[in-house]
């Protein structure tokens, strides 16, 4: 595939915005040293992994943000408008840490917000892997919970883990390097595409929020003569 839409969602303070810097192997993403989620707004950029263009989409917290229920709402649909006609896959990001009632939190939100057909196009992933034991995978440390194992379920067994501090030159421990766990995620969501027949995850409001950018997009065409299409498509995003 030519192309990739990923969508990153998990709680503030997990990491999304340095997981996204992991992934494109530069730093395009703004990264906050407090506990409030520096990303207030959904954000895409987009950039070449492994030879095919990867557009990350950076969300706010879907947890403790502090803001209003319909004010977080709104960021939702604006992700929807920047992942249409709809993402290749989700990542749903947790920390090396205790699975409590906040991380069971995120994916009762994550099922609000996008459906049960979501988890279908999602692969789990864990930050902060150097808080693993030596030689511990992470299937190993969350063997024995059940809302992990029922979630791993949903998500087809998929599940990686990065370090976006201490595992970025780790030449000794091909498990315990970014650079590895990256290719082995952009291999899982190659295979998951192909399960899900090459086909991105959509609903009825991305399927809506689409119509109404080809519309504006054809708008702009007609008025606009000397446009390229990716400008086109920019400017259609923006006005809808």
């Amino acid at each position: 595939m030519d192309e990739m839409r990923i969508v990153i969602l998990g709680k503030t303070g997990v990491g999304k915005s340095s997981l996204a810097n992991t992934i494109l192997g530069e730093n395009v993403f703004r990264i906050g040293d407090t506990g409030n989620s520096e990303t207030s707004e959904c954000r895409s950029e987009t950039r070449r992994v492994d030879g095919r263009d990867v557009t990350l989409i950076d969300t706010p917290g879907l947890f403790d943000t502090g803001r209003p229920e319909e004010e977080l709402k709104a960021a939702i649909v604006k992700c929807i408008t920047e992942c249409s006609p709809g993402p290749h896959a989700f990542l749903i990001v947790f920390k090396v840490e205790r699975f409590t009632g906040q991380e069971q939190e995120v994916i009762n939100k994550i099922h609000q917000y996008f459906s049960e057909e979501a988890f279908k196009y999602a692969t789990v992933l864990f930050t902060h892997g150097d808080d693993l034991k030596e030689e511990q995978t992470i299937e190993e440390y969350f063997h024995n919970n059940q809302r992990v194992s029922d979630l791993m379920k949903k998500c087809g067994g998929r599940c990686h883990v990065v370090d976006n501090k201490y595992w970025k030159n780790n030449q000794l421990d091909d498990y315990r390097s970014n650079q590895f766990q990256v290719k082995q995620l952009m291999k899982t969501i190659d295979h998951m595409i192909e399960a899900n027949k090459g086909s991105c995850y959509t609903n009825e409001m991305l399927q809506a929020v689409e119509k109404l950018i080809q519309e504006e997009e054809e708008k702009i065409r007609q008025s606009s003569g000397n446009k390229t299409e990716e400008e086109i498509r920019e400017e259609a995003k923006k006005s809808v």
